[in-house]
C-alpha cells in the first residue's frame, strides 16, 4: 500500500518557527508559519515509511520471507539471533505505533491509514501466534524473548482495542505464549521489568498475575535510583539511555496498572512519578539545537528511541511545567528528521540497518539483529494524542537548546532529589 502522506521536510519546525520558501529567483524569501499539523503529517508519512513492511509483511504471513537477515558485526550468535529476530520486530514495532492504533478519528486520510494497520495488526498478530502459519513465533526459543515478550505485552497494554477486537484463539495463545516465558531468568539488570511488565499484561487483562515478578523489580530498581531522575542498570551506573529505553516508562506504566490492583507501592509510586519528570527535563535538553544528541552508551542504534521517555511523557500529557508540549513536539521532530534523513537509514527495500545516522555498522551491539532498530518507533508514542491536543494543535516553539544557543535569557537546570 502506498501512502498519500506527502511532505516538504523543508517545512517542518527543525529550526525556526517559519522557514524561507524561494518562489523564484527573481523573488524575495517569504517565510510560512509552521503548525502543529504539518509536523503530524511528517509524523505519520515517517511512521508509514519505518514500519509498513514490518506490519504489511507479517499480515501476508510473509514477514520471514520478506525481511532481512542482517546481524551486528559485533554479533555473539548469529543463528539464534536470527531465530528470535521475528518476535523482536513484532514486538518493538507493535509498541510503538499502540497508541496511535488506539486513537480515533482524525482527517480522513489518517483514518483510513490507521483503519489499514489495525487490519495488519490484527492479522499479523493471528499469524505470529498461528503455528500453521509461515510467521509463526515461539516465545520459548531463547532469554531475548522475555524482553520482545515484554514489549509486546506493552502494545496491548497501551491499545486496548487490539485486544479487544483480538480473535479469542489468538488471546488464548498469546496468554500462553508469554507465560513461556517465565522459564527464562532476567538479567540482574532492567530485564526486571520485562518480566515485571507481563505480568502486568496479565493484571491489565483479569488474568491471574505473579505479584512476586513485579515486586523484586519495583524493589530492586528502588535501589538501583542514583539521583536527579535517574536509575543504574544494574549494580554499576553507564552513561547511556536505559534510563528511557526501558526503565522510566516501563516503571510509569507498572505503577500506573498494579497501584490499582495493590496499595503495596503507594509511598513508592508518587516518587516514581517525580522522578519521571525530573529526567523528562533532562532528556529535552540532551536534543540539540539541530536534533542531534550525544552518541553515548550501548544501544545507540536505537535511534529515536533514546527520547521514549519523553515520548511517552508527552503522549500521557505528565510533561512537566517547565516544558510546553509544543516544544517537544518540535524538539521531537527535530530528533525523527535527524536520525531518519540518511539516505543510508534504509535499504533499498525499505528496511532500517543497524546505525544511529544512516548505516554504520560498526555502532552495533553484540545482540543485535535487523529487528532490534524497529524499538524506534516508540519515539511516535504522541501520535496518540488527537490532532486538536495542545501537543499538535499550539504553533511551532524552540525548545530549550534552540533558545540557550541562540542568546535568550533561560532559566538555569539544577539537580533535584
Amino acid at each position: 500500500m502506498k501512502t498519500k502522506w506527502i511532505l516538504l521536510l523543508g517545512g517542518l519546525c527543525i529550526g525556526s518557527i517559519g522557514f524561507a520558501q524561494k518562489k523564484s529567483k527573481a523573488k524575495t524569501e517569504t517565510k510560512t508559519e509552521v503548525t502543529g499539523l504539518d509536523d503530524r503529517k511528517f509524523w505519520i508519512a515517517q511512521l508509514d515509511k519505518m514500519v509498513q513492511p514490518v506490519m504489511r509483511s507479517l499480515a501476508h504471513d510473509s514477514l520471514r520471507i520478506n525481511m532481512p537477515t542482517t546481524v551486528s558485526i559485533h554479533i555473539d550468535n548469529a543463528e539464534h539471533r536470527k531465530k528470535v529476530a521475528y518476535l523482536e520486530v513484532l514486538g518493538r514495532t507493535l509498541s510503538g505505533i499502540a497508541p496511535w492504533l488506539q486513537l480515533e478519528g482524525g482527517s480522513t486520510e489518517e483514518v483510513t491509514l490507521r483503519n489499514q494497520y489495525r487490519q495488519w495488526a490484527l492479522q499479523g498478530v493471528k499469524n505470529a501466534l498461528d503455528s500453521s502459519a509461515k510467521d509463526f513465533m515461539r516465545f520459548d526459543i531463547g532469554g531475548q524473548q522475555l524482553v520482545d515478550a515484554s514489549y509486546l505485552a506493552y502494545a496491548f497494554i497501551r491499545a486496548p482495542w487490539l485486544w479487544q477486537n483480538l480473535d479469542t484463539v489468538s488471546k488464548q495463545r498469546l496468554v500462553a505464549s508469554i507465560k513461556t516465558t517465565r522459564q527464562f531468568k532476567p538479567v540482574f539488570s532492567n530485564w526486571l521489568l520485562f518480566s515485571a511488565m507481563n505480568e502486568t499484561f496479565f493484571a491489565r487483562f483479569g488474568y491471574e498475575w505473579d505479584p512476586m515478578r513485579v515486586d523484586f523489580a519495583m524493589m530492586q530498581l528502588e535501589q538501583w535510583y542514583r539521583g536527579d531522575g535517574m536509575y543504574s542498570d544494574g549494580e554499576g551506573y553507564a552513561f547511556d539511555y536505559y534510563n528511557s529505553y526501558v526503565i522510566h516508562p516501563y516503571l510509569a506504566t507498572i505503577c500506573d496498572i498494579i497501584g490499582t490492583k495493590t496499595s503495596a507501592y503507594k509511598e513508592m509510586i508518587p516518587k516514581i512519578y517525580k522522578r519521571n519528570e525530573r529526567y523528562a527535563i533532562i532528556q529535552e535538553r540532551l536534543i540539540n539545537d539541530d536534533g542531534t544528541y550525544p552518541a553515548t552508551g550501548r544501544s545507540i542504534i536505537y535511534r529515536g528511541a533514546a527520547f521514549h521517555h519523553l515520548a511517552d511523557m508527552a503522549w500521557k500529557k505528565r510533561l512537566p511545567a517547565q516544558l510546553s508540549p509544543a516544544s517537544v513536539r518540535c524538539a521531537l521532530t527535530a530528533v525523527i528528521k535527524k536520525t531518519l534523513e540518511s539516505p543510508t537509514t534504509y535499504t533499498k527495500e525499505g528496511w532500517l540497518t543497524i546505525g544511529l545516522y544512516g548505516s554504520q555498522p560498526s555502532l552495533g551491539d553484540f545482540y543485535n539483529n535487523s529487528g532490534s532498530p524497529y524499538i524506534c518507533s516508540n519515539v511516535f508514542l504522541p501520535l496518540g494524542l488527537p490532532a486538536t491536543d495542545d501537543f499538535w494543535a499550539k504553533p511551532a516553539e524552540k525548545w530549550s537548546a534552540q533558545k540557550i544557543w541562540s542568546g535568550e535569557d533561560f532559566p538555569n537546570d539544577h539537580s533535584v532529589k
